[in-house]
C-alpha cells in the first residue's frame, strides 16, 4: 500500500455518478448514429444535443477531481496527481488509438474520406504514435480529411482538453479559496454566454481542431464546467430525492434528446437552452447524483456497470462510427433502412468496451497502480 495513502480514510464512493457517465456516454454513441443518417445537417439530428454530453463529463470530472484530491495536497505533490491521472486515462487513449488506426483502412469512402485509400501506411502509424501522446495533429498532417487534432480517433479530443484541465487545476486552481474560485467560474459562465448566445452557431459543437476558432470553443467548453463541478464538490450543496439515479437518467435523456431549438435566424434561442443546460441543469443533475442513495442492488450494479464501461465506450467507440458513417452515406442509406446495423453498432461498442476494460484497461491500470505504489513505498523508507 502506498505510504500516502495509509491515514486517508476511505471517501464515500458516487456510484450514482458513476451511472449517470455510464448514461451519457452510450447516449453519446447514440447521438453518433443517428447523426450518420443527418446529412451534416445539425437543424434535423435526432438526439439533437447528444454533443453537451462532453460539457456534463466535464462537469463530472470537476466535481470528482476535487472531491478526490483536494484534502490530498498536504501529502501528495504535483507529479504524484499527474501520475495518478495518467494511470487512470491513458491506457485506453493508447488503445483507443490502436483500435482507430486497426479500422483506418476499412472506412475508406470516395465521398467522405477520399484521403484514405491513398494513405500511406507510415503516415498512419506516425498518427497513431502522436496520439499516444494525445499531442494534437496539426491540419498539415491531417490524414482523414475532417481536420481533427486525432484523426484516428475523433473524441480523444475531449480527453486532451481534460488533460489541460487537470494541470490547471493542480497548478492554480486547487490554491484558490472558494470565493476567488466562484469569480473565475462567473467568468466562465460569461464567456460560454457570451460564445453561445451572441456567437456565430447558437450551440457548443466544436473544439476538435488545432486552429485558433476551434481552440477557442474547446476553452469556452471546458473551463465553466470543469471548475464549476470543482466549487460545487467544494460547497457541498447536494440534493436529496428518492430514486435519484433514475430521475438523473431521464433528466440527462431530456437534456440530449431534445429537439433543436429556433432556427438559422434565431441562433440565440438554442445557444440560450445549451448556456441553461450547462451552467444550472447539469449542475443540479451531479447534485442530484451525488446527494442521492442507492437502496436496492439492481440499481447498484447497474451503475457500477455503467461506470465501469462508460470511458472505454467513449474512448472506442469512434472509429466504428467512421465505418458507419462511411457506409450509410456511400450506400445513400436511410434510417427506415439501416436502423438496425445502426443498432449494432449500438451494441458492438458497448460489447467492446466491455472487453476493452476486462482484457486490458482493468489490468494494466492495476499493474500500472501497484508499480507507482512500490516506488512510493521505497521513496517513503528511503526518506
Amino acid at each position: 500500500m502506498s505510504s500516502i495513502s495509509v491515514d486517508i480514510k476511505p471517501k464515500k464512493h458516487y456510484e450514482i455518478l458513476d451511472g449517470l457517465r455510464g448514461v451519457a456516454a452510450i447516449l453519446v454513441v447514440a447521438f453518433h448514429i443517428f447523426e450518420a443518417f443527418a446529412g451534416g445537417n445539425r437543424f434535423v439530428q435526432i438526439i439533437n444535443h447528444g454533443y453537451l454530453a462532453v460539457d456534463f463529463f466535464f462537469l463530472l470530472s470537476g466535481f470528482v477531481v476535487a472531491y478526490a484530491y483536494d484534502d490530498r495536497w498536504g501529502k501528495m505533490g504535483q507529479w504524484e496527481f499527474y501520475k495518478r491521472r495518467l494511470i487512470r486515462l491513458q491506457p485506453m487513449v493508447i488503445l483507443g488509438m490502436i483500435i482507430g488506426a486497426i479500422f483506418y483502412y476499412f472506412q475508406a469512402s470516395d465521398i467522405l474520406f477520399p484521403m484514405i485509400k491513398g494513405m500511406e501506411v507510415w503516415k498512419v502509424i506516425l498518427t497513431m504514435v502522436i496520439g499516444f501522446t494525445l499531442l494534437p495533429i496539426p491540419p498539415s498532417m491531417e490524414i482523414r480529411g475532417w481536420g481533427e487534432m486525432h484523426p484516428l480517433n475523433g473524441p480523444a479530443w475531449s480527453l486532451f482538453f481534460e488533460y489541460i484541465a487537470n494541470i490547471l487545476y493542480a497548478l492554480i486552481f486547487r490554491k484558490f479559496s472558494n470565493k476567488v474560485m466562484s469569480v473565475f467560474v462567473l467568468i466562465f459562465a460569461g464567456l460560454l454566454i457570451n460564445y453561445t448566445v451572441f456567437g456565430p452557431k447558437g450551440d457548443v459543437i466544436g473544439g476538435w481542431s488545432l486552429n485558433l476558432e476551434q481552440m477557442n470553443v474547446g476553452f469556452t467548453r471546458l473551463l465553466f464546467p470543469f471548475f464549476a463541478g470543482v466549487l460545487l464538490c467544494r460547497l457541498r450543496k447536494l440534493i436529496h430525492v428518492k430514486n435519484a439515479f433514475w430521475v438523473c437518467s431521464i433528466l440527462i435523456t431530456i437534456v440530449l434528446a431534445l429537439p433543436r431549438l429556433g432556427d438559422e435566424n434565431s441562433l440565440w434561442i438554442n445557444g440560450l437552452y445549451e448556456s441553461i443546460c450547462i451552467i444550472f441543469i447539469f449542475p443540479a443533475i451531479v447534485a442530484i447524483g451525488a446527494g442521492g442513495e442507492i437502496k436496492n442492488e439492481f440499481s447498484l450494479k447497474i451503475c457500477k456497470l455503467l461506470g465501469d464501461i462508460s470511458y472505454p465506450i467513449y474512448i472506442t467507440h469512434y472509429p466504428l462510427i467512421y465505418w458507419f458513417t462511411a457506409w450509410v452515406v456511400d450506400n445513400k442509406v436511410t434510417m427506415e433502412n439501416g436502423y438496425l446495423e445502426g443498432i449494432g453498432v449500438l451494441i458492438v461498442s458497448i460489447i467492446l468496451a466491455f472487453v476493452c476494460l476486462k482484457l486490458y484497461d482493468e489490468p494494466v491500470r492495476n499493474w500500472l497502480m501497484k508499480k507507482f505504489q512500490r516506488k512510493k513505498g521505497s521513496e517513503a523508507l528511503s526518506s
